[in-house]
């Protein structure tokens, strides 16, 4: 199975099942308070059109959350395939039905996104034969009828999944770097840090500045990369950066990104101004020690 369009998001062919189906709370990331099943007041009220009113300008609105949003073509699949190009507002009788298969989907286009990306590491291919088996079942799980998907624990097939993704992750990066798995990393100054081959699994790097920092094969699954400086950073060898991360970091026109994974336009769009300095210089102050690795987290 390859990536292609099935696990990119699609919005034109989805019915807003994010909007509706997901809840978030007032925080940086959202403006306001929404419940899992009620539609966002910012969503188009046509039959035909669920379409975001305030899509061109949802930073500035109070919802960067929204634009690192992705849900890994989960939408499409399930507005498409799952029922047929039925919407929830046509059949309101299965909105909530299809808001849970959304859920669930979504899970399951994430572990196939992370299978592919493993599979596509030399240094993994001891393990080619079984991350092709996981997704070919993964994949075959996201096929199922809606009934199925409903009813579906998909956390305990992530739990088979997982421990396969964390052996391709030690094969990648050698065992060489550091073990900062579940670290509390927020706000730290890591601007130039050798971070080479790190386990970043699940760490917090919340605001945190990685400026310069050396992430060649660093492992973020998980991490929470929101505000984190990555202005100037080469990310091209990072291990299992999504397009949610990129979009919830800062970075800029001089930030290197892995092939596949866009630059957001608010990067360059007014909300980082790219010729900026600080005060500090471009790496900031002295970095911080890096703490002592922390008990990591579910992924």
């Amino acid at each position: 199975m390859a990536e292609g369009p099935l696990l990119r998001a699609d919005c034109g062919r989805c019915a807003g099942l994010c909007c509706v189906g997901t809840a978030f709370a007032r925080s940086a990331d959202f403006a306001i308070d929404k419940p899992a099943g009620a539609p966002c007041p910012h969503l188009a009220p046509g039959n035909d059109d669920f379409g975001c009113t305030i899509h061109d300008r949802l930073p500035e609105s109070g919802f960067p959350g929204c634009s690192a949003f992705d849900c890994f073509g989960a939408g499409q699949r399930v507005v498409q395939q799952t029922y047929g190009g039925t919407t929830w507002r046509e059949a309101p009788g299965r909105a909530e039905e299809m808001f849970r298969v959304f859920r669930v989907v979504r899970v399951l286009h994430e572990l196939l996104w992370y299978l592919l990306e493993a599979s596509r590491l030399p240094a993994t291919a001891p393990l080619h034969a079984r991350l092709k088996e996981a997704e070919q079942r993964t994949e075959r799980l996201a096929r199922s009828p809606a009934a199925t998907l409903a009813g579906l624990d998909v956390e305990e097939h992530r739990a088979a999944v997982v421990p396969l993704l964390r052996a391709a992750s030690e094969l990648a990066r050698g065992g060489s770097g550091p073990d900062l798995a579940g670290a509390d990393l927020a706000g730290r100054r890591l601007a130039g840090h050798e971070l080479r081959g790190a386990n970043l699994r699940g760490s917090l790097l919340l605001g945190a500045d990685l400026r310069g920092a050396d992430l060649r094969l660093a492992d973020l699954t998980g991490a929470d990369l929101r505000a984190c400086d990555v202005r100037g950073t080469d990310l091209r060898e990072v291990l299992f950066l999504t397009r949610l991360q990129v979009g919830s970091a800062r970075g800029d026109h001089t930030t290197l990104l892995p092939t596949g994974l866009e630059r957001p336009a608010h990067w360059l769009a007014g909300h980082e101004d790219p010729g900026h300095e600080d005060p500090e210089g471009p790496q900031g102050p002295e970095p911080d020690p890096v703490p002592a690795p922390h008990t990591e987290p579910r992924p």
